[in-house]
């Protein structure tokens, strides 16, 4: 039976190993645009970087309002959505500092500072959001 997740777990689901997400942003014409993104939590925010010139970097730049699906393709099925409006930064320090920890999550530790220094260079964007609202579903199939 389908279940609303508690922030505990969904906080842990969304962490789990190297699941990627699934970023929404808003065209400029207002239609979706969708992209998988590697990403961390922060506190009741999501990090992730992307290219200032990418369809989402320049989305973003432009209209802050995104959502983040994260889900588990596999039975009985679990997805967790996370809302919210991105804040955008260029500071490479900072960049650096995220871009290895999203490096270390998904390319290992052992890769997560060579990860860090080839995404803190000019023309990439640290973005963090602000989680406004959670829409969350376990065990859908059972």
């Amino acid at each position: 039976m389908t279940k609303k997740m508690t922030q505990e777990e969904w906080r842990a689901f969304v962490s789990h190993s190297t699941r990627t997400g699934k970023l929404s942003t808003v065209r400029e014409d207002g239609s979706p645009h969708i992209a998988p993104i590697w990403f961390v939590l922060d506190g009741d925010s999501f990090v992730f970087n992307t290219g200032k010139n990418t369809v989402k970097g320049r989305n973003l730049a432009r209209d802050g309002r995104v959502a983040l699906c994260v889900d588990d393709e596999r039975p009985p099925f679990s997805y967790v959505v996370l809302q919210g409006r991105a804040e955008i930064s260029e500071d490479t320090d900072d960049l650096r500092e995220w871009a290895t920890r999203i490096g270390g999550r998904y390319m290992g530790e052992e890769n997560a500072e060579a990860f860090g220094r080839r995404n803190a260079v000019p023309g990439e964007l640290l973005v963090r959001v602000g989680i406004e609202k959670v829409i969350s579903a376990a065990d859908i199939a059972d």
